[in-house]
């Protein structure tokens, strides 16, 4: 029984039409696609400039024959009370309501009309087709976060249910009940594992230590799809290693859609159907593919409020591949608050660094995860969990090569923990930055 299709149906979000309409997109060559998008995207922004009061304020100086004359907007700018975001005739009780995770440090609550939420879900289940997992009748292993208060937490509960999906608890990552989670892939015939990378990388680490193919005990297992979190490159041959099935690399936005999914080939396919995506220098100038810059992504069927050149906070690349109908995002660098600012005046991605320490600390197989924290400009500080405490040769290593990534005089502290703080949702957050960004 197709429950997940007729949930969506009765909760008012036309599936079966946003289906048709995918399915048409897809088909059209490469010049009628062109058209589209150039149509699509000319629709949006008229019926924006029309319908919605916050745009018309935040667009007044637009050029329809310019479409760098539209300016960019942030999450900064729609952080104020939805009913001044909505557009004429949308209310928060026929639109979809919810709120981002907050990752990026502005969180903020947005809604999108009815028929472009069972968009969101048609180009979901499009992409997780490509590996032969169906919503509907393939059983999901879940690794992702639950609300705790109890209307939140049942709400989830039956989501599971209808989804036909067992929901692990990422919050707990002990020895204890990472075993308890192989006994259940034991017992059930689970198809394909989907959560977050964190959590889902130290599964994989503990069936490394148990010498243990995940495969083997669960041979229904097709696939494993990461999302919220980066994803190394190291960690994904591990996971590939150890659960004996691809490592699928998801990347979306709540507030927009699934932006890229990774195919059999290991592209990094990004949404053309939905989603218009441009990356642009600093002083929001297109840039060439190949060129790194800022994510900033057009909702091109949103009507209930306007993501129109929307600054995602993200820095990535597309791959001099990409073709418009095909654009492949060939790295995506981090959050551009994931920014470490230095003493000099230096600034380096986060992530970069992070990784840098990855690649010694995890050769330290006590160390099981960890987190850097930008306390001052001269201050990094690492949490680990871990068995014992880092040697005073390892901390040593890692103090030298940070400075060889980043420059002398700094100071690197280290603490060790039972278990790190994730966020609400589950996620864990690899590098922080306490600094004003524009210090």
């Amino acid at each position: 029984m197709n429950l997940f299709n007729i949930s969506l149906q009765l909760s008012g979000f036309p599936i079966a039409k946003a289906k048709g309409l995918l399915k048409n997109v897809q088909n059209k060559n490469t010049d009628e696609f062109n058209l589209y998008v150039k149509s699509q995207k000319q629709a949006i922004v008229s019926y924006h400039l029309k319908n919605n009061s916050f745009y018309k304020n935040f667009a007044k100086n637009v050029n329809h024959e310019d479409w760098n004359s539209i300016p960019v907007m942030t999450k900064n700018d729609l952080q104020q009370p939805l009913e001044t975001l909505l557009s004429d005739g949308f209310t928060k009780n026929n639109t979809y309501i919810d709120k981002t995770s907050g990752a990026s440090g502005h969180p903020f609550i947005f809604s999108k009309d009815k028929f472009t939420h069972a968009l969101t879900w048609s180009v979901i289940m499009d992409r997780f087709s490509w590996f032969d997992l169906n919503f509907n009748t393939t059983k999901q292993a879940r690794f992702y976060g639950i609300p705790l208060d109890k209307k939140g937490y049942y709400t989830e509960k039956l989501k599971d249910f209808i989804s036909n999906r067992f929901r692990f608890n990422v919050f707990d990552l002990s020895d204890v009940a990472l075993e308890n989670w192989l006994i259940t892939f034991k017992k059930k015939p689970f198809v394909y594992m989907n959560g977050y990378t964190s959590p889902i990388a130290q599964f994989a680490k503990f069936l490394h230590r148990k010498n243990i193919i995940l495969k083997k005990i669960c041979p229904t297992l097709k696939a494993c799809v990461v999302t919220s979190e980066m994803l190394f490159e190291d960690d994904k041959r591990l996971m590939e290693n150890q659960f004996g099935v691809p490592v699928v690399n998801e990347y979306g936005a709540s507030e927009l859609d699934l932006l890229a999914f990774e195919n059999r080939n290991n592209e990094w396919i990004v949404n053309s159907e939905t989603l218009f995506v441009e990356i642009l220098d600093d002083d929001n100038k297109e840039l060439p593919y190949g060129e790194e810059g800022r994510l900033v992504i057009t909702s091109l069927y949103n009507k209930s409020q306007p993501f129109i050149r929307y600054d995602i906070g993200d820095i990535g690349i597309l791959s001099k591949k990409s073709t418009p109908k095909k654009p492949i995002l060939e790295k995506l660098i981090g959050r551009t608050n994931d920014i470490a600012v230095l003493p000099s005046g230096k600034k380096a991605a986060g992530l970069t660094f992070y990784y840098v320490t990855k690649s010694i600390i995890e050769k330290d197989t006590k160390v099981k995860e960890f987190v850097i924290e930008q306390l001052k400009l001269d201050t990094f500080k690492i949490y680990y969990v871990s068995t014992e405490d880092l040697s005073i040769n390892k901390a040593n290593v890692i103090k030298i090569e940070m400075e060889n990534y980043l420059e002398k005089g700094l100071t690197i502290l280290f603490e060790r923990r039972e278990k790190l703080i994730r966020s609400k949702s589950g996620k864990l957050k690899q590098f922080s930055s306490y600094l004003n960004q524009n210090t």
